[in-house]
């Protein structure tokens, strides 16, 4: 009989052992946090245009593959443009239950109107993607090329030609006073709520041209409605598939290759109120992270002809202060900035 014997001090060791894995077994998981009621989505612009699309496809998508447990609830709140929407979420600091949804107009509504507000009043979560703007026709119109159709409109003479677009003083607004600018050309601009009301309007012949985001007029571009004259970008867009029955978002050109040399990009992004805790920016982080997985997303970014630029963090701080400078730059040198 083989006998085991164990020193007293052994017999410690061995229970204290047993104690802390039975400790470690019992323990309960840790759980980060996640929401524990319907979320609020809030989007700072109106119906059918880019931001309103994209947050509901967001909220589709993230049904679809079940990437959080409660449900985004898509609130449009529009007025002032915007910043009914920015205040909203401005005074609902430390709530987790609600997120926005961004454009450009995060520095424009501010800069133009004076309302209290700046994007570091929030909590930025993440960029998703940065979209293009085109310079749109009505395909009934003779122009076959920007140049044709800026020639005409400074033929015309000042204030002969509309152009429609979303807002006042908003991003829309800003590159046409730039197209301005940059060829001598003169537009009545027209503001409407969306960019879904843009596009039907320049399919209706009530503005000679818009300069829609891709998402906002791809629907009349594939029927035949509308015509593609140029990207407001510094290169084309890279999506090759033909979208109409002749054209890819690579087959239009850049603004600056028809001679007008101006280009501008806009921010699809995503903050939260201000005074969230770390864990619950981090669940967002990462809830965008998942989505941008998916190939539903993939898609849209191919269809929507997005620049699918992703930042989070710091890298996204310092871009937006980056931005922040430059739409300064831009809105006081149309003479948009509120008076002081």
């Amino acid at each position: 009989m083989i006998k085991k014997l164990l020193s007293k001090s052994g017999v410690a060791k061995a229970t204290a052992g047993a104690i802390a894995a039975l400790a470690l077994t019992a323990a309960p998981a840790f759980a980060a946090w996640e929401p524990t009621k319907p979320v609020e989505f809030v989007v700072p612009a109106g119906t059918g245009g880019g931001a309103d699309q994209m947050a509901r496809f967001i909220q589709g998508v993230i049904i679809k593959h079940k990437l959080m447990k409660e449900p985004l609830i898509i609130v449009n709140k529009s007025g002032g443009a915007g910043a009914e929407g920015f205040l909203g979420i401005k005074n609902e600091k430390g709530d987790p239950h609600k997120i926005i949804i961004t454009l450009s107009n995060l520095f424009t509504t501010p800069m133009a109107t004076g309302v209290p507000f700046n994007w570091r009043d929030m909590t930025p979560v993440a960029m998703l993607a940065l979209d293009q703007f085109v310079l749109w026709t009505n395909a009934d119109q003779p122009y076959k090329t920007a140049k044709e159709y800026i020639d005409a409109v400074k033929a015309a003479g000042p204030n002969k030609f509309k152009m429609g677009g979303t807002g006042s003083k908003q991003e829309d607004q800003i590159i046409t006073v730039g197209l301005e600018k940059a060829t001598g050309a003169k537009f009545i601009y027209i503001p409407f709520k969306g960019g879904g009301e843009v596009a039907v309007q320049l399919v209706g012949g009530h503005v000679q041209s818009t300069v829609n985001n891709p998402i906002e007029a791809v629907s009349q571009w594939r029927a035949g409605k509308l015509k593609a004259q140029c990207v407001f970008d510094h290169e084309r867009m890279p999506y090759k598939a033909k979208v109409t029955d002749t054209q890819s978002w690579n087959d239009i050109p850049t603004c600056q290759e028809a001679g007008i040399p101006t280009d501008y990009t806009m921010l699809r992004g995503i903050f939260m109120p201000a005074g969230v805790t770390a864990d619950q920016l981090a669940f967002y982080v990462n809830l965008f992270k998942k989505l941008r997985e998916t190939s539903d997303w993939k898609e849209y970014m191919e269809k929507g002809a997005f620049n699918t630029t992703f930042k989070t963090g710091d890298d996204f701080k310092k871009w937006l202060e980056t931005a922040e400078k430059q739409h300064e730059t831009l809105m006081r040198e149309a003479g948009f900035l509120a008076k002081k």
